[in-house]
């Protein structure tokens, strides 16, 4: 059996984008670890979801956890640097934040956190974060950084496939106006609108794998309903049918950045392939 560690830049980003992934890894038997460079200090929370003298941080942590308990994680690490907030944010000026870590300070650390283990397969972000974060973007540089200097030779680049976002919008759009959920439809205006800009995810004929989570797409959905201080219950996310949730969310999409898929050729169904 394999040791997958999938690096993420904060509470959350394993829930959305791989959390179907690692529950199926650990049902077959692998050792899933999931590192996470920050707490997500600056994320938006949920109005009036912290308690009393809460941190943002400290509940997303909790989330975190829980959600990791859903998917079959056997070990989680924080590299505990600063949520950096969105680009160009006055945050991503605060020293400790991760977009202004010293790259090799922060694979050391990394290193450190994750001595003795040998990885098999590490998943990281593709160049752009997957839709510009600077956080997710040095999550690509570090890991790619630190891959290098271990030696590991699998690597993939979790990403968005925005050609299949675009189709399965639309759908969940038609969907909206009878359901009745105040916001939803404007949430998914947006995220058509950046779909069509190109400025998140991977072009179809970029990506290389595409993994079938079908089986897990209620973990995932759990997964997601773990971070309650990010995500509302009337969220997107959370509000779409269950058919459509299926649609949106039961395949996850990555890159091996060693090949090129050919025109026509079919995705790769195993992460490890």
């Amino acid at each position: 059996m394999a040791t997958v560690v999938f690096f993420h830049a904060h509470p959350d980003d394993e829930a959305l984008s791989t959390a179907g992934t690692m529950a199926a890894l650990s049902a077959s038997g692998h050792r899933v670890i999931l590192l996470v460079a920050t707490r997500g200090e600056e994320g938006e929370p949920v109005p009036g979801v912290l308690r009393e003298g809460e941190l943002l941080g400290e509940r997303r942590t909790e989330e975190l956890i829980k959600s990791a308990n859903l998917l079959g994680v056997e070990r989680v690490e924080f590299l505990d640097y600063r949520d950096s907030g969105m680009m160009d944010s006055p945050t991503t000026s605060n020293p400790e934040c991760f977009w202004k870590a010293d790259l090799e300070e922060a694979v050391s650390r990394l290193d450190q956190l994750l001595q003795g283990e040998t990885v098999d397969l590490l998943v990281i972000y593709d160049p752009n974060g997957g839709y510009g974060h600077p956080d997710h973007i040095q999550v690509h540089r570090v890991g790619t950084l630190w891959s290098d200097q271990i030696g590991i030779e699998e690597i993939r680049w979790t990403t968005l496939n925005r050609d299949a976002i675009k189709k399965t919008i639309e759908l969940a759009m038609r969907e909206t106006p009878d359901t009745g959920l105040a916001g939803v439809g404007e949430d998914l205006e947006e995220r058509k609108k950046r779909a069509e800009e190109g400025s998140f995810g991977s072009a179809e004929s970029e990506i290389t794998h595409a993994i079938d989570v079908s089986d897990f797409i209620d973990k995932k959905k759990d997964s997601i309903s773990a971070h309650q201080s990010q995500i509302d219950e009337d969220s997107f996310f959370l509000k779409i049918s269950d058919e459509q949730f299926s649609a949106v969310f039961g395949t996850e999409w990555f890159i091996n950045p060693k090949e090129t898929r050919k025109d026509n050729e079919p995705f790769k169904a195993n992460l490890f392939n």
